[in-house]
């Protein structure tokens, strides 16, 4: 392996496979056909692993090779409808539920929005640069920039600066949408 291997992943990588199957340094460095102290400097992120090391310790562990040298997938993540850490509003019948925030060095947010008639929901200005993507998935709703809302139906999308006074008005009953919340 070249001097630019990802220690780090490959490091991770083991501590995690290695905890998973349940092995100490001793039985997966017995198996793999090296020594515990190369072993251990590997999952310390130091060394220079050559590919036989890694391929050994991957037949070791049972698992793919590419398992060392890739972080992990996410796992998949489900929020079923009316689950979820639900936010109120003190002015309006709405309701906003954090589906998915926004993973660290992003800056994205996604909510999934309950909305009855009345008032309407007028949020102040977020940080500059945000912009707000909305999707309405049931009813009927004005939504946009305060001074110039759009009226929109279901399947209908609508992207608008996030960093200005805006709007989310309930035309009718079982009014919902997602919002993606992102700024730059």
């Amino acid at each position: 392996m070249d001097s630019k291997a990802p220690l780090d992943v490959i490091a991770a990588s083991l501590r995690r496979e290695r905890g998973r199957a349940g092995l100490s340094l001793t039985e997966v460095a017995k198996r793999a056909g090296i020594a515990k102290s190369t072993l251990s400097q590997l999952e310390s992120g130091a060394g220079n692993p050559s590919v036989e090391t890694l391929w050994a310790i991957s037949v070791a562990l049972e698992i793919q090779f590419a398992d060392l040298l890739e972080p992990p997938r996410p796992k998949v993540q489900v929020i079923r409808a009316n689950e979820g850490p639900a936010i109120y509003s003190e002015r309006a019948n709405y309701s906003a539920t954090l589906v998915a925030a926004s993973p660290p060095h992003a800056r994205r947010d996604l909510y999934r929005i309950v909305v009855t008639p009345g008032p309407g929901h007028e949020s102040r200005p977020h940080m500059p640069g945000t912009i707000e993507h909305v999707v309405l998935s049931t009813g009927r709703a004005l939504i946009g920039p305060l001074d110039e809302p759009v009226e929109m139906y279901p399947g209908d999308y609508i992207a608008y600066p996030g960093d200005v006074p805006h709007l989310f008005k309930a035309l009718v009953a079982n009014t919902t949408a997602v919002l993606v919340s992102e700024t730059s």
